[in-house]
């Protein structure tokens, strides 16, 4: 059975905790003495008085506590932020935690949102945006003198190993972006049979661009045994699945995973027969601190 990891993505917004999360920090601490393999946070302000944790600032917590698992962003949109605000920030976190950093990015699921407009940043040229920040991110963070799009030239220090990045979206150019200018591609709510298929597409675009071929890992919902709360947070689950992103009733039923331990190894080992490397899962219905357990019982399974 090929090798997968499995992390956790910690809420980072009021609406998303479940019960029993006993906040970023205190998650964190519990995932990683669990036995599992990175905690992750992602990067969804509106602006709308809906509450929102930034996501850097909220990894660092993360960071604070832990000592050995990954320090995954699922997802930084890097076209929403100032790319040499945005190295210092990724650099900052890099030094402090040891290079734990696993920089997931994408172009941003919100646009013309009030946030996004506080900010100044447009809707417009967002995926342009992406690969120049791409382009550019590397070398600031290797403390080399970097020649921004404005005409500055600007150095960072200390310098860090550039983290892994990975290209988030489940489209065909989403594939093509991670194959030609990451390390790994990151969808999220979609079966092994996509998974299989998305992979075929990286491997062959990396191939015929002479870069090797990305890892990939996959952003699911999870909640394991048969209690109400949790059989109720999966089928609200899946109906938006059906509703908000049209995805066949079939399909959605394979996308979170739930069930005994047991079962919950068998669809992890589903997803690496896939080609998947890492799965990143979002705790639904149950008591939080027990579905981490769970997880990692099944996790300890594969």
């Amino acid at each position: 059975m090929p090798a997968i990891k499995v992390g956790i993505s910690l809420p980072t917004m009021a609406d998303l905790a479940p019960k029993g999360f006993p906040g970023i920090a205190a998650g964190a601490r519990h995932v990683e003495q669990a036995g599992l393999d990175s905690v992750s946070v992602s990067d969804f302000i509106m602006g709308n008085g809906a509450p929102a944790l930034e996501a850097t600032v909220a990894l660092s917590a993360a960071a604070a506590v832990t000592t050995r698992v990954d320090l995954r962003f699922s997802l930084l949109v890097l076209p929403l932020r100032n790319i040499a605000w945005t190295a210092a920030q990724i650099g900052t976190l890099q030094h402090l935690s040891g290079n734990r950093v696993i920089l997931g990015v994408g172009s941003g699921g919100a646009p013309g949102t009030p946030f996004w407009q506080a900010v100044g940043a447009a809707a417009e040229g967002r995926n342009t945006r992406l690969v120049r920040s791409l382009e550019l991110l590397p070398g600031l963070l290797a403390g080399e003198e970097t020649t921004l799009p404005d005409g500055t030239a600007l150095t960072l220090a200390p310098a860090v190993p550039a983290p892994p990045v990975l290209v988030g979206g489940n489209s065909d150019n989403a594939i093509r972006r991670a194959a030609l200018h990451a390390d790994g591609w990151l969808p999220s709510m979609v079966s092994p049979a996509t998974v299989a298929r998305g992979v075929a597409k990286l491997r062959e675009a990396a191939e015929e661009a002479g870069r090797p071929a990305p890892s990939t890992t996959v952003w699911l919902h999870a909640g394991l045994g048969d209690e109400e709360s949790v059989r109720s947070a999966r089928v609200a689950f899946e109906k938006s699945l059906v509703d908000m992103y049209g995805l066949s009733p079939e399909e959605a039923r394979l996308v979170p995973i739930g069930g005994s331990p047991k079962e919950a190894a068998e669809r992890f080992a589903a997803y690496a027969e896939a080609g998947a490397d890492h799965l990143d899962l979002l705790v639904d219905g149950g008591d939080w601190e027990r579905q981490v357990e769970l997880i990692a019982e099944a996790r300890a399974l594969l």
